[in-house]
């Protein structure tokens, strides 16, 4: 892996990274001791205890080892060094038999000294112990063994006496009796003998002096609760660090452009850089509001893309910012404004924030974009461009209040987007959508360019029942929140209608997400895999004389090259003709929308907010428009 994309894992996984240092660090706290912990095991200690000269018959190192292990000599040591602490002090000492003649203590300590006393101490109240405990047991022996020789001396003189007494044929009968009688007796004041000189010396000793070794101290065994926290902090990164790598292989969701356009089998046109929580609050798009922050320039690069490789219909329509308002309305009648449906396979996709922010990015171009909000079931639309609730879509298409188009228009804070609002749904949202197309025809003879807001394709059926009156589809995926499945699903649905997609917008990339894939081609003018079948025919609105004598003179512009027109004096229908027309527009109650919500109209601007109406039957005007529409052609 390399370490752009290591980095890129440890970002997405930080949360993961924190868990586990936390944990360490808890763990690390609760089993270190409160103050600073001493490391018993920095210096180790070794002494060997043996029988003594001559009592290696009568000492046996099974018992010497037995009374070693018991409490009483480490409870002796302990009294001896003023350590409280017995079951710290049996921690640091362990005793084996190293032979049968010999056993070996082995002690540690924080220092040469301390270790060295507590070997000391422990061989000393060894050899004292036992030496004691072999007293007492050479004591009671003695005291039976006295008795015994009593009983033996009182049979000897019984059979002394009777020796004596007795003639030289009973005497010579009585004679292997007092001499096995005196050998008794003789053997026992021997063992008494003996058993006084073992209990008035040692029958264990020390042999040697104390060996000392300094083991070196580790982290592991650091005295600092500070250097042991930090241990458990590195553990914590590297536990962190290997379960962050493990997820990222197992997670399969689309996060870079080659995988997005693998999985979509459609070219990526717009990457969106990941937003801040605080760009994602804002309630007002994000092109307007920092039109200096890298995600808006990464929205108008896909406004870019979009206009040079979408339907022919949307490209047409660039220089036309210079028509005033009735050049504009004859121009939308001839050829109606290009619909563009901006849909995702699942929600939280950024479906959304792309319609409002790509509505701004066509603005700045001097498009007049109209913004509808066909999410139903999660109408949002109105709080990205700072709005509130209100009638629109619902209620339009099920004719339930309101049933006028234009009265629904509302202006937003954004100059030259305008929007319809969801509105409240009372009805099934799916059923909403069979009046679409109705809508959508009289909606491109108000706008330069129509956006629809959908539902997620996966989660509803509005979207798909949507595509079938769009131009061109935009798809929108948030990085790592659709799986390969569902990007086939979406691919597959998209195929059947036949619909041209422009391509996909990646968004919340955390960085340049690698090269396109060379196997993806653009057809013609429109990214992504070819329609399967033809594209559903648009309804025929119906066209006033004027505009249909626009459209024969455009197209017999197209068929027979001219020489450009000449205009050497003022237009006919210039400022008198414009203040003519807004009087009348008055007179009738049309609604007049100016560059953003409660803002004036400026002498010229464009009011795309208007019902279509027929054209004025002066003459120059039609003559004027047939020309330009001849040059722009």
């Amino acid at each position: 892996m390399e370490p752009a994309n290591l980095f890129t894992v440890l970002r997405r996984y930080w949360r993961l990274l924190a868990a586990c240092t936390a944990a360490s660090l808890v763990v690390g706290f609760l089993l270190t001791p409160a103050g600073d912990a001493v490391d018993n095991g920095k210096w180790q200690c070794k002494v060997a205890i043996t029988p003594v000269a001559g009592a290696a018959d009568t000492v046996r190192a099974d018992q010497v080892l037995s009374y070693a292990q018991g409490s009483a000599v480490t409870t002796a040591a302990a009294q001896k060094l003023h350590i409280t602490d017995v079951a710290a002090l049996t921690a640091r000492r362990t005793v084996a038999a190293e032979s049968t003649q010999m056993l070996l203590f082995t002690t540690t300590g924080p220092t040469q000294q301390t270790c060295a006393d507590l070997a000391a101490a422990l061989s000393e109240a060894t050899i004292t112990g036992y030496a004691q405990e072999s007293r007492r047991s050479a004591d009671e022996s003695i005291k039976r063994l006295r008795t015994q020789a009593d009983a033996q001396q009182s049979q000897l003189d019984d059979l002394q006496k009777s020796f004596s007494k007795a003639n030289a044929s009973d005497q010579a009968k009585l004679q292997p009796q007092l001499s096995t009688a005196t050998a008794a007796l003789t053997k026992t004041l021997g063992a008494i003998a003996d058993l006084q000189n073992y209990s008035q010396t040692d029958a264990i000793q020390q042999w040697g002096s104390i060996d000392a070794k300094e083991l070196g101290g580790s982290l592991l065994t650091s005295p600092t609760r500070g250097v042991r926290l930090s241990l458990a902090v590195v553990l914590g990164l590297a536990l962190g660090v290997v379960a962050a790598l493990m997820l990222s292989r197992m997670d399969t969701r689309l996060r870079t452009r080659d995988g997005t356009e693998e999985a979509f089998n459609l070219p990526v046109i717009g990457e969106i850089p990941r937003l801040s929580r605080r760009l994602r609050r804002l309630r007002e798009p994000l092109v307007t509001a920092r039109p200096e922050d890298p995600a808006t320039e990464a929205f108008r690069s896909l406004r870019s893309t979009l206009l040079l490789t979408g339907p022919e219909a949307l490209s047409s329509q660039l220089g036309q910012g210079g028509l005033d308002h009735d050049d504009r309305r004859v121009r939308r009648a001839v050829e109606p404004a290009p619909v563009v449906l901006v849909m995702s396979g699942r929600s939280g996709d950024g479906r959304t924030t792309t319609v409002a922010n790509l509505a701004a990015a066509l603005a700045e171009t001097g498009r007049q974009v109209l913004v509808l909000d066909c999410d139903f079931r999660q109408p949002e639309l109105n709080a990205r461009f700072g709005m509130d609730e209100g009638p629109g879509m619902a209620e339009l298409l099920s004719g339930e209040q309101l049933t006028d188009l234009v009265d629904l228009i509302r202006p937003t804070r954004v100059p030259n987007v305008a929007m319809i609002a969801g509105g409240h749904a009372t009805a099934y949202p799916a059923a909403l959508v069979l009046r679409a197309g109705e809508v959508l025809a009289l909606a491109r003879r108000h706008a330069d360019v129509v956006l629809i807001d959908s539902s997620p394709l996966l989660h509803a059926n509005d979207a798909y029942d949507l595509v079938q009156h769009a131009d061109a589809v935009l798809v929108t995926v948030m990085a790592g929140n659709v799986r390969p499945e569902e990007a086939d699903r979406v691919s597959e649905l998209l195929a059947r209608t036949g619909v041209p997609v422009a391509g996909v917008a990646l968004l919340g990339t955390e960085v340049a997400t690698g090269r396109r894939n060379r196997s993806l081609r653009l057809p013609g003018r429109l990214g992504g895999r070819p329609p399967l079948g033809p594209l559903p025919s648009r309804p025929e609105l119906p066209r006033p004389a004027a505009a249909g004598a626009a459209g024969a003179a455009g197209a017999a512009g197209r068929a027979e090259p001219r020489p450009e027109p000449r205009r050497t004096g003022p237009r006919p229908d210039g400022p008198p003709r414009a203040e003519h027309q807004r009087a009348a527009d008055t007179r009738r109650g049309e609604p007049v929308y100016g560059a953003g919500e409660g803002g004036t109209r400026r002498d010229g601007a464009a009011s795309w907010g208007r019902r279509p109406a027929e054209l004025p039957p002066e003459e120059p005007v039609e003559t004027t428009l047939q020309l330009r529409l001849g040059e722009e052609r």
